[in-house]
């Protein structure tokens, strides 16, 4: 079982990654599969058996919507209203992220659905207090 400086070090290395503009999950060396955000044990098999990956960054926009005002935390106040989705990462993990590039208009929203899954690349936000992961709209 891991330690909790071990787990803390995951975290640290995922929010200096994603500052640096890297991405990086925890792979499974036992089931194969990635866990995002990186974690101390494998969100499927349940392994302690993880190491730290690089991310491509490429992902499909599966869904998208608009944040609600005001902003959920503070850190999003300069921001919104802003827009944010599920997104399908290449290597397989669906997260939640802000998506750059879209209005956060109804008609924006309908085009972007109409237009079906849409691909997306990773970057970083870079806040007063900490790196945020968001997602533009690639090409």
């Amino acid at each position: 079982m891991q330690d909790v400086a071990q787990a803390t070090n995951a975290i640290r290395a995922y929010y200096e990654g994603l500052a640096a503009g890297r991405f990086l999950a925890s792979f499974c060396t036992d089931c194969s599969r990635y866990t995002f955000p990186p974690t101390g044990c494998c969100e499927h098999c349940g392994s302690w058996n993880v190491q730290t990956r690089p991310l491509s960054g490429e992902a499909t926009l599966l869904y998208a919507t608009h944040n609600v005002t005001p902003a959920c935390h503070p850190r999003f106040e300069k921001i919104a209203p802003y827009v944010y989705g599920h997104l399908k990462l290449k290597e397989g993990p669906v997260v939640q992220a802000i998506v750059l590039g879209v209005r956060p208009t109804p008609q924006d929203l309908q085009r972007l659905f109409d237009g079906g899954p849409v691909a997306v690349k990773a970057q970083t936000l870079h806040m007063d207090d900490l790196p945020v992961l968001a997602f533009a709209l690639a090409g």
